[in-house]
């Protein structure tokens, strides 16, 4: 039955299912605090939802929520080791301090997600934009699309990148 969750059904759906899903994503993180980290951040997504579902479908929700987090979490990583190994090439003297290196990488981790949400067409427009420096007209020409679909792509990477400084 597809009706909203109550607080019994959420607490069945953990007892049934969190050794279940801690196994499955002590498999892929290689790591129990991590994947049980990621076990609880996958049911709060569950709760935060508040969307009903099917209760039979629950291993595949948990599972597809789980994965998304698991990309997440290692895209964060990947992220952190680039931004640790640029730093090291870094004189003492010009390295940031730990709290300066929290607030880059929290920026960076925003900026990130806010780069994967994006359609490809519209990432890789403003991408070719902002790192390559091309101008519109080359962007159109490279991803074979009209100017004015590219000033659409740039008006909507803009609105999410303002969405990421403003909205939180």
């Amino acid at each position: 039955m597809n009706t909203p969750l109550t607080s019994e059904d959420i607490s069945g759906l953990y007892r049934q299912h969190h050794g279940w899903l801690l196994g499955w994503l002590r498999h892929r993180m290689g790591n129990a605090e991590n994947a049980a980290d990621l076990a609880q951040d996958t049911f709060v997504r569950v709760i935060d939802a508040r969307r009903a579902f099917y209760l039979t479908e629950a291993k595949a929700l948990l599972a597809t929520i789980a994965r998304g987090l698991v990309i997440d979490h290692f895209r964060r990583c990947a992220l952190e080791a680039a931004f640790l190994d640029a730093l090291s090439h870094l004189p003492e003297a010009q390295s940031p301090s730990p709290e300066a290196r929290m607030v880059v990488l929290q920026a960076l981790n925003e900026i990130d997600a806010m780069l994967a949400g994006l359609p490809d067409k519209v990432r890789r427009a403003f991408l070719m934009s902002q790192l390559d420096g091309l101008s519109y007209a080359d962007i159109a020409a490279e991803l074979k699309v009209s100017l004015s679909s590219v000033q659409q792509y740039m008006t909507r990477a803009f609105a999410a990148c303002y969405q990421v400084q403003y909205c939180q």
